[in-house]
């Protein structure tokens, strides 16, 4: 963070100053609410949740270094004292961002932002210091908490931006208010909280709206409610996609022999081919809306195109390919799940796995309403169609929908199996995996595939692994 006096955060914030002997000591650290993050001089923010209460660590994260502590109570120790330490945050962060000289770019969309808030920083990083979310640490703490970790030399902050209902994406502009804006994709992502892909349409939108003049709308040509989003800004807009009337689009999309994406990158000020590292042709998309953003920042098309090539996966279990001794391929993308990724997910395996034999070891895809059913019988009936070799569904009701999904598809007998659990998964699969499977594990964050994933892993690492 820049370094700020407790003095002066006290006053930002509305807080009362509490045990601090010198209130013109400054925070020079980052603000973090972890105790285990506490580096010396940082500000600790104290949350209560439903288990632990951020108070009860006080003494030891001063004693760590931290300057000091964020709370709604005096906790004994240097503390600035708030009513509600998440509005004290989001003031800090709105403070902060002001004082900064650095250009905010915020994104959001029903499936890819992380994998794209990941391309728009590797790109970015190429032409300056840039600090982007961690993960998925997009709602109204993690965004703040990101945009606090920014310094003096930092010149291009990205931001992810969840929401889980309308005005949430505005809150978040509110603290952070970006220049250039971004829309992926408006999919079923949450429609059972929404109530429908207009409602989501209408919430992704939000981000626009608050763009000054000179800032930038990008937004995908290729889906009819993102693009309609332009009547939404006075910002500039800029489409990106693989419509003939897209600013920055594709031609020439192959998937190479491993399932990863090549084309050729068209921009107003040039073109460049890119062979991407990712897998999946998913991130076409992807990369374009990096391509877009990094375009608008003054970046060439052979630098965008050098630095997408190069780019890599940040963030854990999203496409996490690794390669075991005996030649199994495991693709961990069990962060989460909604019909758009499963769908991505299943093709980009079926383009993985030409020649060999492939497995979609699928659960659930959580809040989708009364689509549930239907979505999981379409991903199940996609697995067929796609000819993966075997579909293991794994849990509950919305499993048995997968696999019922794939039975009325035409997959019999052998083809489409529903275990109880991650452990009866992975029993069946060390069972009947052979050297060359591809295995894709994927479902909503809750269900913890993740263990499945990591235990093929460990079934295979009796010497050297290689992740990709």
């Amino acid at each position: 963070m820049i370094a700020l006096s407790l003095a002066e955060i006290a006053a930002v914030v509305g807080g009362q100053t509490h045990d601090i002997p010198d209130p013109s000591v400054e925070v020079t650290g980052p603000v973090v609410r972890d105790s285990r993050e506490v580096v010396p001089g940082s500000l600790f923010a104290a949350f209560v949740g439903e288990r632990v209460d951020g108070h009860d660590y006080a003494p030891q994260v001063i004693e760590a270094g931290a300057v000091a502590v964020l709370a709604s109570r005096p906790v004994g120790v240097p503390a600035i004292v708030v009513d509600d330490v998440q509005t004290a945050l989001g003031a800090l962060a709105r403070h902060v961002v002001r004082r900064l000289g650095a250009t905010l770019v915020a994104l959001t969309g029903s499936a890819g932002k992380t994998s794209t808030k990941d391309l728009i920083a590797q790109v970015l990083q190429r032409k300056a210091p840039t600090v982007f979310t961690p993960g998925s640490l997009n709602n109204e703490i993690g965004l703040p908490l990101t945009a606090l970790s920014a310094t003096e030399e930092t010149r291009f902050l990205v931001l992810e931006m969840g929401a889980r209902g309308i005005g949430h994406i505005r809150y978040l502009t509110d603290l952070t208010p970006p220049r250039i804006g971004l829309v992926l994709n408006v999919g079923t992502a949450h429609i059972g909280e929404f109530g429908g892909r207009e409602q989501i349409a209408q919430a992704k939108g939000e981000i626009v709206e608050g763009l000054p003049e000179d800032g930038a709308a990008i937004l995908n040509a290729d889906d009819p409610l993102v693009r309609a989003m332009a009547s939404r800004t006075k910002a500039k807009v800029v489409l990106f996609g693989e419509s003939a009337e897209a600013d920055v689009r594709a031609e020439n999309v192959r998937l190479t022999d491993s399932g990863q994406p090549s084309f050729r990158l068209l921009t107003p000020s040039g073109a460049s081919d890119v062979t991407m590292r990712l897998y999946g042709e998913h991130h076409v998309s992807n990369a374009l809306a990096a391509a877009a953003v990094a375009h608008e920042l003054g970046m060439s098309a052979e630098e965008i195109a050098t630095a997408l090539s190069e780019a890599g996966s940040l963030s854990r279990w999203r496409m996490e390919v690794t390669e075991r001794l005996d030649g199994v391929t495991i693709v961990n993308d069990a962060y989460n799940a909604n019909p758009e990724s499963m769908r991505a997910a299943l093709r980009a395996l079926a383009a993985m796995g030409k020649g060999r034999r492939t497995w979609a070891v699928l659960g659930k895809m959580a809040e989708l309403g009364d689509e549930a059913l239907a979505e999981h019988d379409a991903v199940g009936r996609l697995a067929v169609r796609l000819n993966v070799s075997k579909l293991v569904a794994v849990g509950g009701i919305e499993a048995s929908w997968l696999q019922l999904g794939a039975y009325n598809e035409g997959s019999w007998g052998e083809e489409s199996v529903h275990v109880s659990d991650a452990q009866a998964a992975i029993d069946l699969l060390r069972s009947e995996l052979r050297p060359g499977d591809v295995v894709l594990v994927k479902a909503s964050r809750s269900v913890g595939l993740e263990s499945v994933a990591q235990a093929l892993v460990e079934t295979g690492a009796e010497g050297e692994v290689a992740a990709r």
